[in-house]
């Protein structure tokens, strides 16, 4: 053959193989929608959920509905997969790889200004769940959010749920968002490491990685949001923070398999409040206690506060998030949000029911 037609030939083969493999792609992406909240082979309905971090004990109740076999006793074939900040599990959300997040309920207050509707189906909890640590080495520096200016600050991620509440505690203690750096570093092992290194000079993080640090004696607690009381004190209000979110139009199209969800949610935090820290710890994966069961039920046991019995909002708990976001973000403080579509609790009544 010669050189030329074995060129054209090879090319070919290649736009072929291109061809084939952009359809396989777009086959795929095609099924992941169509299946979505539809059967699957056999195991259920099929929902993914994206947890802004599997591990973190804020978002326990995703896993342990798992482990407790709840979805499964609802016909659900759940895929719980994880990302390290609430703002990436709403991005996945948002894009369509998922139909639901775990993460914060400010979100859905964030993205309706963006003119993209999303809603809390299932409250998880009334308080944040989380801490705002300081270093040992910046510890008398920062002895209130009012000496926050200046200070390197960590969060989970730029645009997560503790970035807001680290601008909010800023502001109302008289510091402009400006005058202070927010660093994403994440949770756990990071988020110590930036700690331990000065990276930052405090941060807000939640349990497991509160009771590591304090173990390792790499911090010190500043404000502690794990209870209604610490909410109450640092925010002015209850705080409804984890939950499950999704698009409103995929609610309003699937409300059989967002039930059935519910149902399955309503039912664990049930579970949770008429059990102890430590059998729920025994029920999460071996590898989230990091080899020390002892001090991971301890973190459970120190967040358990923060959640509701039943899934519902609790009373005034969205206004609280709205005064939160508008005191420094210059999108909801200009825009009028309509609370009454940032949650819903159609589902949770019936499941109560």
């Amino acid at each position: 053959m010669r050189k030329s037609a074995r060129l054209t030939a090879l090319a070919a083969v290649g736009v072929l193989a291109l061809s084939s493999l952009t359809a396989c792609a777009n086959d795929a992406a095609s099924s992941t929608s169509a299946d979505a909240g539809s059967k699957g082979d056999g195991k259920g309905t099929k929902v993914k959920i994206m947890v802004g971090g599997l591990d973190k004990v804020i978002y326990l109740p995703a896993m342990l509905t798992q482990r407790l076999g709840y979805f499964d006793a609802e016909g659900l074939d759940v895929e719980l997969l994880s990302e390290p900040a609430g703002v990436q599990a709403e991005t996945a959300l948002v894009s369509g790889q998922v139909q639901g997040a775990v993460g914060f309920y400010d979100h859905t207050l964030d993205l309706q200004t963006k003119q993209k509707y999303v809603e809390s189906v299932v409250q998880f909890s009334q308080a944040p769940g989380e801490v705002e640590i300081v270093s040992n080495k910046a510890e008398g520096d920062i002895t209130s959010p009012k000496d926050f200016k200046g200070k390197k600050l960590g969060v989970t991620g730029l645009g997560s749920s503790t970035d807001f509440l680290t601008k909010y505690l800023a502001v109302k203690n008289g510091v402009k968002v400006s005058d202070f750096t927010p660093v994403a570093v994440g949770a756990g092992p990071t988020f110590i490491a930036a700690l331990q290194n000065g990276a930052i000079d405090g941060g807000m993080t939640t349990d497991p990685t509160v009771a590591n640090i304090l173990d390792k004696k790499a911090g010190k607690v500043l404000l502690d949001m794990r209870t209604p009381g610490g909410s109450q004190k640092a925010l002015g209000g209850p705080y409804p923070s984890s939950s499950l979110y999704m698009q409103t139009d995929w609610v309003n199209s699937h409300k059989d398999t967002v039930q059935k969800l519910v149902n399955a949610f309503v039912k664990t935090l049930n579970w949770m409040s008429t059990h102890s820290a430590s059998e729920i710890a025994a029920k999460m994966p071996a590898d989230y206690s990091q080899g020390n069961k002892a001090l991971y039920a301890q973190a459970v046991k120190s967040t358990l506060p923060m959640f509701t019995k039943d899934g519902v909002m609790p009373e005034n708990g969205p206004e609280t998030v709205e005064k939160v976001l508008k005191a420094f973000n210059p999108n909801i403080k200009n825009a009028k949000v309509d609370l009454s579509k940032t949650f819903t609790t159609e589902f949770v009544e019936k499941a109560k029911g």
